[in-house]
């Protein structure tokens, strides 16, 4: 491979057939998921931010939608089946090359477990949202995605519940 400038950019090209290395986010798909009035959360058993407690989530695979891939994720990592509710945002950096959608869902099946990539789940109301501290050392990926998953999980931290509030359709 070598460097090329191609829309305004250093890339990497293969000077025999031209190819041309893109290098793009890889989109990751996030639930905040509701169940028995409370939030499930796992405890991350890989990085980024293994040992911490966050939403289930995991990356979109090739042949599936964001949100068929959430829906996967979320029964892997905590044996539910889930509804989504509404987007809650999208989350992304330049630093980063991963890409997070995160929905508001709600359970409509399954047992709670740890699964996939999860050492622990469990749910928790608004008042024992569980507080971590930000990582003290860390790639760029474990700072960015402490801050996303603290800002997600912090419209929990009110009386009102965001699953409920924030219900929409989704395609």
């Amino acid at each position: 491979m070598a460097s090329a400038l191609l829309g305004g950019k250093e890339r990497s090209r293969c000077p025999a057939c031209g190819f041309v290395l893109w290098r793009n986010p890889a989109p990751v798909g996030m639930a905040l998921i509701e169940h028995e009035n409370k939030l499930v959360l796992i405890r991350r058993n890989e990085a980024p931010l293994a040992g911490y407690w966050a939403p289930p989530a995991g990356y979109v695979e090739c042949g599936e939608s964001v949100p068929e891939a959430v829906r996967r994720e979320a029964h892997e990592e905590c044996g539910l089946e889930i509804e989504l509710d509404g987007l809650m945002g999208v989350y992304s950096q330049a630093a980063v090359d991963v890409l997070i959608v995160a929905y508001a869902a709600h359970s409509r099946g399954g047992t709670l477990r740890a699964g996939d990539d999860a050492s622990d789940a469990r749910l928790f109301d608004a008042a024992e949202l569980p507080r971590q501290e930000p990582p003290a050392t860390g790639t760029p990926t474990d700072i960015w995605f402490y801050g996303v998953v603290t800002e997600t999980i912090s419209h929990w931290r009110g009386a009102r519940r965001p699953a409920r509030n924030l219900r929409r359709s989704t395609p």
